[in-house]
This record gives structure tokens, C-alpha cells and sequence, in this order.
């Protein structure tokens, strides 16, 4: 076996650092996102926001982000996504200064704003970020347990850090004040986009030729049935988790603004964990293979199982003398767990799914639908919340688990079968060996010799009966010019004439 090229190094080595150059930018970004979303959801509790108001402020960040997904993937293919990236970050540096401003500015369609702001900034770097993982892993024997392994690791360490984000957010409230931790965190991200301005290459994710705005809606099968079910897994996550929890755990069982923040911070870090370790757990990732659409449905069904147990042990808990603080302890365990890893299959098989040349498009369309869903989790978080308590907020988690799963029964078990029905019904360009041989034969041959004077046509040519296929000047005494023509019955490409054919 030969050594690897000293070239093929350079390469590989360079997709190492780009890399890891996206994904600590990813890590930055996370943690100001995470922050900013404990800080407006406890400071804007504490300053008499009802939860219904408080899920209200987050509710122009969901919209604009389903807006940004679909714009962002067709920004990113006719602009590079690493531009798509700091644009991004640019924008969330902002977002957290608009905040900064007094109380008395802070009404609610400007905090509104701020967050729209911050929701077009967190969804053009998520985008930007996990379609160049695409771009870097390649193709060939091994590449979608590769890519399995680098979007579990992207996705899993971004949640972990999400969770290390609340419980800054949290921390930096309680110990500077709202204006003086939203300055540190506008800081510091500053800091690392001008890093990864100077790191990274440019055109990364471009379209060799210009994307039109139509391309940013799918005519993949397998990419809008994943949609859908992402649109319902992240919905039912939210619709409990973004107001309802962080709520009833200050308001109910009376913990403080850093108990909140670190709890929540410890089960995202905890279920980062589990996302960037799903490779491990999954056996078709064992065999070098990434998991399939039957994972998904598998994934999904368990997980529902999960709220359900929830909700009912908490209406039971009263006659049964359970308290609820251990219940919802132990049932966030087990919905993290199980929520990881159908999380990190879907992740992987957006960009399974995905064309390599229009990757930024794709997973544009793919994040629009799970900016829907967030938006739709975190509206009802608030709304359901304040009428059917956190009981409500999980049986309706529920509902969307078995909405997701039924949309995955019809994603295809293997990427190469998703390529297959991408909806295009274009012809399909085949590379192979072979010969062509003709279906019949004739032979064309002059009653006399000659010289060939003229031919019209070539080998393979198509020819029509009565056609002249060549002049032949006679060696016979007369002298005079003859032509050949073609038989009476047309002959195709790859076809040869059988018969001969008397002169004119």
C-alpha cells in the first residue's frame, strides 16, 4: 500500500483546521445565545412579564428565523458560507447591545425587534456552520460515518455549550446586572469573529453558478418528509422546555434565578454530551455506516413514551405522595437522553440527504422547518402554560413526538436511495465501459473500380435512402464520375448497410 501523498496531508490537514476553526466560532456564537435567552426570559419575569408575554418577546426570533432559513441557504450558495457565518455574528453583537438601552426603551415590540435581530443572527451562523460540514468531509468509503461523526460532534458540543450559556446568562445577571452582562457578551463574540474573518477561506458552499431564489424549496421526497419531522421533534421540545419549565420551576417550587439557570445549563451540557457521543451508540455507525430514516421513526417513538411518563406521573404525584421536583429531575434525564440522539440522527441525515452542490440550499429549507417548529413550541409553551400548567405543555409534547414519528415512515433507509428520488425526473448521466454494435449490417461496394473523390459523411452518421455517401472517379475508359448512394431503407447511428447498391 502506497503512503499518503504529501499533497493529500496538506488537504487533509486543512479540513481539519477549517473545521475546527467553524466550530469554535459555532461555540462562541452558542454561548451568547444561550445567554440571551436566560437573561430576556428571567429579567423580563422578574420585571412583571406574564409567561404568555415572556414567550411573546421570543416570538419575532422564531419568525425571522424560519424567514432567515429559507433566505440564508440561498444568500449562502451565491455567496459563500462562511460570509453567510459572520454576517450572522455580526448581527447577534447588535442584537445584544440593543438591549442594553434603559428600562423605559425596553417596551415590547422593541425587545421584539432585538430578538428578531438575534433570531436572523443564530440561524444564519447555524446554517452557515453545519452546511460547511458538508463541504469538508468529503466522498468515498467511509464519508457518512465521517459525517456522522463531525455533525454529532458540531451539534452535541453547541448544546452542551447552549446549556453552559444559560447558565452564564444566569450567573452574569445575578452578579453584574442585565446591561453589564449583555456588554461581556457582545465583547467577547466581537473578539472571535474577527478571528475566524482572518482563519477562514472564502467561497466555501458557493454555487458555481448563481442560485436562483426558487431553488431554496426542496423537490427532494426525502428532505420534506425529514422537514416535517423536524418541524414537530423541536416543536415538542419547545412547547415545554423555553417558558413553561424555567417558569414553574421559579414560580412552584420556588428556586432562584442561578438554580434555574444551572439546572437548565446542566441538562443542555448533559444532553450536548449525548448528541456528540450518538456515533458510538448507533450500530450502523459501528459498521461505517450512518444511521437511517428507520432510526428516526425507532427514535421518535421511543421518545414519546417519555412526556407521556411525565405528565402522568405529575398528575398522579398528589395521591401517590411523589413530589415533583424529582419527577421532573428524572424525566429531563430520560428526555435528553432519548432527544440527543434522534436530534444527531436527524442532523446527520439533513446532510446525508443533501445535494453536495447545493448543500447551503438544502439545509436552508431543512432549518426554516425547525425554526417553525421552535416557534410553534415556544408560542404554545407560554400560551398552554398559563392555562393547562406544565401538565398540558407535555401531553402536547407528546402529540407532536408521534406527529414526527409518522412523517418518518417515509424517509428512505439509505442516503443513495434519497439521491435516487430526488423528484428532478432529469436524465441521469452513467459512466461505463461497453461497445456499441450494429442491429443490422450492409455492405456498400462500386460494379467497378475507382478512386474515392468525395465522401459526405462519417462514421455513425444517420443517413436517409437515396442519399449520396460518396463520389468514386472510375479507372474504366469512360472516365465519368459515380456516385454511391444509401439502400432504399434508412440506416441509423450504429448501423452499416448490407446490401449493395447499383450506381445511378
Amino acid at each position: 500500500m502506497s503512503a499518503p501523498s504529501p499533497s493529500s496531508n496538506f488537504t487533509l490537514q486543512t479540513s481539519h483546521f477549517h473545521y475546527l476553526t467553524v466550530t469554535a466560532g459555532y461555540w462562541a456564537f452558542t454561548i451568547t445565545d444561550g445567554a440571551i435567552r436566560m437573561l430576556v426570559v428571567l429579567y423580563f419575569h422578574q420585571l412583571g412579564y406574564s409567561p404568555f408575554e415572556v414567550a411573546m418577546l421570543f416570538l419575532f426570533y422564531e419568525v425571522f428565523g424560519i424567514v432567515t432559513n429559507l433566505v440564508g441557504g440561498w444568500l449562502g450558495a451565491r455567496i459563500g458560507l462562511n460570509l453567510t457565518m459572520h454576517i450572522g455574528m455580526g448581527l447577534q453583537v447588535v442584537a445584544l447591545l440593543m438591549l442594553t438601552v434603559p428600562d423605559a426603551w425596553l417596551g415590547v415590540v422593541y425587545v421584539m425587534a432585538a430578538q428578531a435581530l438575534s433570531g436572523i443572527a443564530k440561524d444564519l451562523n447555524k446554517m452557515s456552520a453545519k452546511a460547511t460540514v458538508k463541504t469538508l468531509t468529503g466522498e468515498g468509503a467511509g464519508a457518512e460515518s465521517k459525517l456522522f461523526r463531525y455533525v454529532a460532534v458540531l451539534t452535541g458540543s453547541k448544546n452542551a455549550l447552549k446549556g453552559a450559556g444559560f447558565f452564564v446568562g444566569a450567573a452574569l445577571l445575578q452578579a453584574f446586572g442585565f446591561r453589564n452582562a449583555l456588554f461581556s457578551l457582545a465583547g467577547g463574540l466581537f473578539l472571535v469573529m474577527l478571528i475566524t474573518i482572518a482563519r477562514l477561506p472564502s467561497g466555501v458552499g458557493r454555487l458555481k453558478e448563481k442560485a436562483k431564489f426558487t431553488q431554496v424549496f426542496s423537490n427532494t421526497p426525502a428532505i420534506n418528509w425529514l422537514s416535517g419531522a423536524r418541524f414537530f421533534l423541536f416543536g415538542a421540545r419547545d412547547v415545554w422546555f423555553v417558558v413553561a419549565l424555567p417558569v414553574y420551576l421559579y414560580s412552584v417550587l420556588d428556586w432562584d434565578y442561578t438554580a434555574v439557570g444551572a439546572f437548565l445549563a446542566l441538562w443542555v451540557i448533559g444532553y450536548g454530551i449525548v448528541q456528540a457521543g450518538a456515533p458510538a451508540l448507533i450500530r450502523s455507525h459501528r459498521q461505517g455506516q450512518g444511521p437511517s430514516g428507520r432510526s428516526a421513526l425507532l427514535g421518535a417513538l421511543v421518545l414519546a413514551l417519555v412526556p407521556a411518563g411525565i405528565a402522568f406521573a405529575l398528575m398522579q404525584g398528589p395521591a401517590l405522595d411523589w413530589e415533583p421536583g424529582p419527577i421532573l429531575i428524572i424525566g429531563l434525564i430520560a428526555f435528553g437522553i432519548v432527544f440527543a440522539i434522534n436530534s444527531a440522527v436527524h442532523s446527520y441525515l439533513i446532510l446525508a440527504y443533501a445535494d453536495a452542490d447545493k448543500v447551503a440550499l438544502n439545509v436552508g429549507f431543512y432549518y426554516m422547518a425547525n425554526a417553525g417548529g421552535r416557534l410553534a413550541g415556544t408560542v404554545l409553551s407560554g400560551l398552554i402554560y398559563q392555562f393547562q400548567g406544565l401538565e398540558g405543555c407535555l401531553w402536547w409534547s407528546t402529540g407532536f413526538v408521534l406527529a414526527a414519528a409518522l412523517l418518518s415512515l417515509w424517509l428512505p433507509r439509505t442516503p443513495s436511495a434519497a439521491a435516487a428520488d430526488d423528484g428532478s425526473h432529469q436524465p441521469r448521466l452513467i459512466d461505463t465501459d461497453g461497445v456499441i454494435e450494429p442491429t443490422r449490417r450492409a455492405e456498400l461496394h462500386a460494379p467497378i473500380a475507382g478512386r474515392v473523390q468525395d465522401c459526405s459523411v462519417r462514421e455513425g452518421d444517420a443517413v436517409t435512402a437515396g442519399q449520396v455517401l460518396l463520389r468514386i472517379v472510375p479507372s474504366t475508359a469512360d472516365g465519368n464520375e459515380q456516385r454511391l448512394t444509401a439502400p432504399t431503407q434508412a440506416i441509423g447511428p450504429g448501423q452499416e448497410a448490407l446490401a449493395q447498391h447499383p450506381f445511378p
